[in-house]
């Protein structure tokens, strides 16, 4: 497989450090230790889930959309992620979120993640209790279709055959 000839769309900033974990190699006793410093892709935080945007959001360009949708809770960082993929590409951005812990203060909904994800843009759609997330997602894609536009759907944590490319394309890195 050739990477470089499949629908993607630069987002990271590569290559990312490979860092040395000295400390805890001497404390385990064991062998050499690493971490790759996904935390510095350079995307809205960063984050390993760059990786996977970068093709999907290629996908989503080469078929025409208009728009992403993406689904998490109510503080994921996939979706964080999915907004300023999306906002670096030119797409709106739409995000159906749920509840996925028992903390309903307003302070938890409107700061974090969720904070962000506005500020890039990204449209919130919150699942009413009982509703789920693919209810509210099958209904957002039919009024944006109504209205015109192509959205493209990004499902939890972009966890697809496209979206595993990024870890391919990784796996090269860590290679060189």
């Amino acid at each position: 497989m050739h990477l470089p000839n499949l629908p993607r769309f630069p987002l990271v900033h590569a290559t990312t450090a490979l860092e040395r974990l000295e400390r805890l190699r001497q404390h385990l006793g064991g062998p050499r230790l690493y971490i790759k410093r996904d935390d510095c892709t350079g995307l809205a935080l960063g984050g390993n889930k760059t990786r996977k945007l970068e093709f999907l959001i290629g996908e989503a360009l080469q078929a025409g959309a208009t728009a992403v949708i993406s689904e998490g809770g109510l503080q994921s960082n996939h979706v964080r992620q999915t907004a300023a993929a999306a906002a670096k590409a030119g797409l709106a951005c739409h995000l159906v979120l749920n509840r996925n812990v028992p903390i309903d203060k307003p302070i938890y909904r409107s700061s974090g993640n969720q904070l962000l994800d506005r500020l890039l843009g990204a449209v919130i759609h919150i699942c009413a209790r009982g509703e789920t997330r693919a209810a509210r997602i099958e209904t957002l894609r039919s009024e944006l279709r109504s209205h015109g536009e192509v959205p493209y759907y990004i499902p939890t944590s972009g966890s697809t055959g496209t979206g595993a490319l990024g870890y391919a394309a990784l796996m090269r890195e860590l290679l060189q």
